[in-house]
């Protein structure tokens, strides 16, 4: 059997199966004790050390009581009750001087071996039990009438053996058992952990997408329209002021879009549209208006609506779109084109502008910049794809396609 000198690690106090364990063996000693005690008064009466034998048991089972039952658990207050060994060593050189003035105690070691195997090192408390059980076997021997009785030879030590082995395979077990506990609840905090850190992540790249397809991109058409209306103030000034007019439009505009995408609601356009009733069509609709392309619908709408994400992820690429051709494109015509499929919904926008080499840019997809990578990271979190053809000065073609029947979980 495995041996080390590690404390004893008991189960919590509040432990059921411990409470049971414990209540058994105080019983146990009690018994062992009492049938001891009436023994001895019952075949030495009256004998000079019968006095000393009262009084010993009284005070085995008293020290017992105080320090095994009273106050089992209490540890490190500094008084000599709250230290394992102290409190055994107490116990175990009364009940020696027990079984000096009368063997037939010596079978309260019995309910000692269980506190001796639950308070000290296994290598210490096998050796105390070791010798216990010699006590134990020289004590019944000097009770035997009988000349050497293998049983009490070969017999107690067995039996001793065998609890004490039982006892220590439980204890191990039960250790095991907390330290796969522990184990796993330290995974399920590092995983809960890990999940914060994701989320965090996830919502860090939600919010840059967002700010760069209404705020950034808001404050970019700002910008170029208050820089036009400086420019021309004097020599056009009616012209100029509808240009400040459109701005404030527009700052209006990213004002609301802020304060929804902070609150992770729908794109305003889609809100407004749903408010009037209609829906992803009719806010594609007002987006194209306001930057002056075309907006056609091929096919038809699938009897149940697009997913919220579906129609949010949509309108925030027509506007990311819409938004490039104007700061970028230099374009002429500009057209929005969506389309509904057997098994997926596409969006195209495409214009007549001055174009860019895909070839020579960076990502799978000639992505440059952040607007098209984050356009790439919607479609791809809703398991769809982004394809952008285009060629110096033959115009872009931008086409995201969803799938109908989106993922669950988004694609990483």
């Amino acid at each position: 059997m495995p041996q080390d000198d590690t404390p004893r690690s008991p189960a919590p106090p509040d432990d059921p199966d411990t409470r049971r364990l414990a209540l058994v063996m105080h019983a146990a000693f009690f018994v062992l004790l009492g049938a001891s005690l009436i023994r001895f008064l019952l075949r030495h009466p009256g004998e000079p050390r019968t006095p000393w034998i009262i009084g010993l048991s009284v005070t085995l089972a008293a020290l017992h009581v105080l320090l095994y039952v009273v106050r089992p658990a209490r540890h490190g207050d500094g008084t000599a009750a709250s230290h394992p060994r102290l409190r055994l060593a107490v116990v175990l050189l009364v009940w020696a001087l027990l079984v000096v003035l009368a063997p037939s105690f010596a079978w309260c070691a019995v309910p000692l071996f269980y506190i001796a195997l639950r308070t000290l090192p296994t290598r210490t408390a096998l050796a105390l039990v070791t010798l216990l059980t010699g006590v134990v076997v020289t004590a019944q021997l000097q009770l035997s009438t009988g000349g050497l009785d293998p049983t009490i030879v070969l017999g107690t030590p067995a039996v001793a053996a065998v609890a004490a082995a039982t006892f220590v395979h439980m204890q191990r077990q039960a250790a095991r058992q907390r330290t796969l506990i522990d184990d796993l609840l330290r995974t399920r905090r590092e995983l809960a952990a890990t999940e914060r850190r994701e989320g965090t992540l996830a919502e860090r790249q939600r919010l840059s997408m967002e700010i760069h397809d209404t705020l950034a991109q808001g404050l970019s058409s700002q910008q170029m329209l208050l820089q036009a209306a400086d420019r021309i103030w004097d020599a056009d000034p009616a012209t100029a002021r509808r240009h400040v007019r459109t701005a404030t439009s527009i700052a209006e505009r990213n004002l609301a879009e802020a304060r929804r995408f902070v609150h992770d609601l729908a794109p305003a356009d889609l809100a407004e549209a749903g408010a009037r009733g209609g829906g992803l069509e009719e806010a594609l609709r007002t987006v194209a208006a306001r930057e002056d392309a075309r907006f056609r619908v091929d096919g038809t709408a699938p009897a149940a609506p697009l997913p919220d994400r579906v129609q949010s992820a949509l309108l925030r690429i027509a506007q990311g779109a819409l938004a490039n051709v104007r700061e970028h494109a230099h374009a002429s015509a500009t057209a929005l084109t969506l389309t509904y499929l057997d098994d997926q919904v596409v969006l195209d926008i495409a214009d007549d502008g001055r174009g860019f080499d895909t070839h020579t840019l960076p990502g799978p997809t000639g992505v440059r910049g952040h607007g098209l990578p984050a356009m790439r990271a919607r479609v791809q979190q809703l398991g769809g794809t982004l394809a952008v053809e285009s060629a110096p000065g033959e115009g872009t073609v931008l086409s995201a396609a969803i799938p109908l029947a989106i993922p669950l979980e988004p694609t990483p």
